[in-house]
């Protein structure tokens, strides 16, 4: 299915934005600035930050976007070319999914699920619908990272035999906060969406949702998978056969579900290994990193971008393939990951999609196999063709792949 309309004045991509509070801010304004998109629309939950993000929207354009506060009304308007999702991550399969189905193309924050089976949902809705889905891990459009792979690929260290990914991001306690009526300016229905319901806390919402199995995947689902995106993006692999994941919740009590230390093991049949590691409290760096990745050949290593021989000597890079212009962009800086995507709705080409739906759905699937493993205290043993735990105990961990939806919120099986 392909849309039959033109686009917006100029040529322009008409986005919606849907969570507009943290991360939504940077969508609204990168979208805002870049010449081939216009940002006609916000929609989030929170009525009150809805208000005052159209507010300086209007302010800084001189045209006030639309606004939503049930993203359902976002697909059926006619206007909207594509969307983008900033939301809390069990909305975000769903939210997609409508997206795509509505004839509109997507960008997706991390994690692109909230648990395994749904991200393959997401795969399978961007080809039946014909969509252009991109995943936020902006590493993928950043030119000093394309190097490194390429580098890294063509054996500039020898056969890669491991990959780390490391975040060690200082996270303090959330102490606690009780149920309460939920307040007026959230519609506390909306926001929980997918999940099954609960009483409102004010934990549950602005950031440490994260921190809640309901709603979010841990520092390993936040942080992590873009690190994880990294790791798979140089080994080129896809799901692992078995792995282990072991950690808990150290320095403090409080509230929150998630674990604040966590290591992860992969292991794959042709015996190469993923390793993971979260660190919540004090750490310290690892080859001069604290969040980032390492991987490790048979003639030597790569810490983020730079290539080291067996000696610890930097290897040169003497094909000048990145742009001098482009040399300094930060790993943060989003900025060419959206313009990649408005790129990729103008060709239709999926080849053009840095970090595609498929990307997501492996990036953040060993987020969801580490904490099943996790939480079942046991190693697993997985098929990664199936999409399956096997062996022992795999009733219990096949469980966890799939969440119970709430009525009027259900991911649709479209694989």
């Amino acid at each position: 299915m392909t849309r039959g309309k033109v686009f917006g004045a100029n040529n322009r991509i008409r986005v919606a934005v849907v969570g507009v509070r943290s991360r939504g801010g940077t969508h609204i304004s990168t979208f805002t600035n870049l010449k081939g998109s216009e940002v006609v629309a916000l929609c989030d939950c929170d009525k009150g930050t809805l208000a005052r993000r159209a507010g300086r929207l209007e302010k800084q354009t001189g045209k006030r976007p639309k606004t939503y506060v049930d993203m359902r009304d976002v697909m059926a308007d006619d206007a909207i070319d594509a969307v983008s999702f900033a939301t809390p991550n069990h909305w975000h399969t769903l939210g997609a999914v409508w997206a795509c189905r509505a004839g509109k193309d997507v960008y997706v924050e991390k994690p692109l699920s909230h648990e395994v089976w749904e991200g393959r949902q997401l795969v399978a809705a961007a080809k039946k619908y014909g969509r252009i889905v991109q995943h936020g891990t902006q590493r993928r459009s950043n030119p000093n990272w394309i190097r490194a792979m390429q580098r890294l690929h063509a054996g500039a260290i020898g056969d890669v035999y491991m990959a780390r990914g490391l975040c060690h991001k200082r996270r303090d306690s959330i102490s606690y906060k009780w149920a309460e009526p939920a307040p007026d300016w959230l519609d506390w229905n909306l926001w929980q969406g997918p999940a099954q319901e609960r009483q409102f806390s004010r934990n549950y919402v602005r950031y440490d949702w994260h921190r809640f199995w309901d709603y979010g995947n841990g520092d390993i689902g936040n942080q992590g998978v873009h690190r994880l995106d990294v790791a798979l993006w140089g080994l080129g692999k896809g799901f692992p056969t078995r792995g282990m994941s072991l950690g808990g919740r150290y320095g403090y009590e409080d509230q929150a579900e998630t674990p604040n230390t966590q290591v992860c093991n992969y292991a794959y049949d042709d015996g190469t290994m993923l390793v993971f590691e979260v660190r919540g409290r004090a750490a310290n760096d690892e080859g001069g990193i604290k969040v980032g990745n390492i991987f490790y050949g048979s003639e030597g290593y790569m810490v983020d971008k730079t290539l080291f021989d067996k000696d610890g000597n930097e290897i040169p890079d003497d094909d000048r393939a990145i742009p001098p212009d482009l040399a300094g962009l930060s790993d943060e800086d989003s900025t060419a990951h959206f313009s990649n995507f408005l790129k990729a709705i103008h060709s239709r080409k999926q080849a053009d999609v840095h970090g595609t739906a498929l990307d997501g759905h492996l990036a953040s699937g060993y987020c969801h196999l580490a904490n099943i493993s996790y939480r079942l205290g046991r190693e697993f043993h997985f098929d990664p063709e199936k999409e399956r735990f096997i062996g022992e105990h795999a009733d219990r961990g096949n469980a966890m792949l799939k969440r119970d939806y709430r009525k009027e919120f259900e991911v649709p099986q479209l694989a």
